[in-house]
């Protein structure tokens, strides 16, 4: 069975980053903790899915995807000042320190504190993965047809997946 909008994903994977001219390792999902997603539900990056696109149970697969089509180019005015008196109450964070964050509508996102300074907390705000090639390998462990109930819910359920 070949993967297409609809279906279940099981695959393995490992993600490096090119660093200083030389690939670093960030992640992977192995055959025991396999990445499990609906197929064409706008879950992954798009580019991500469209190399994968057609691929079938046991094919292996290596591709790279540009910054651009990955977590975006990385935006030196992503960077926040936020001020010391935010955070009385918890305290102040430690530099690498991800703090949940939400903006005036509601939404919610992270940004990492790179600094403290004297009436300043300064956050970034970029993916930690803005402004990186993401070169991917791995294997295809599994493809099935979505259920209607997943369809429905755009997420996958049961094993690997969402448990309601």
């Amino acid at each position: 069975m070949k993967i297409e909008n609809n279906h279940v994903v099981s695959l393995t994977y490992d993600l490096y980053v090119t660093e200083e001219g030389e690939k670093k390792h960030v992640e992977s999902a192995t055959t025991e903790r396999p990445l499990v997603f609906l197929y064409g539900a706008g879950m992954m990056l798009p580019k991500f899915e469209e190399h994968l696109s057609g691929l079938a149970i046991g094919d292996n697969y290596a591709f790279s995807l540009d910054a651009v089509d990955a977590y975006g180019e990385y935006d030196e005015a992503a960077v926040a000042n936020l001020p010391k008196d935010m955070f009385t109450q918890a305290g102040l964070p430690e530099v690498g320190t991800v703090l949940p964050l939400q903006d005036n509508n509601g939404n919610q996102f992270q940004g990492r504190v790179v600094s403290v300074v004297e009436d300043a907390v300064l956050v970034d705000l970029n993916h930690p993965m803005a402004g990186h090639e993401l070169h991917f390998n791995g294997t295809i462990q599994d493809v099935r047809p979505a259920t209607q109930e997943e369809i429905d819910h755009g997420h996958v359920h049961g094993e690997g997946g969402h448990h309601h």
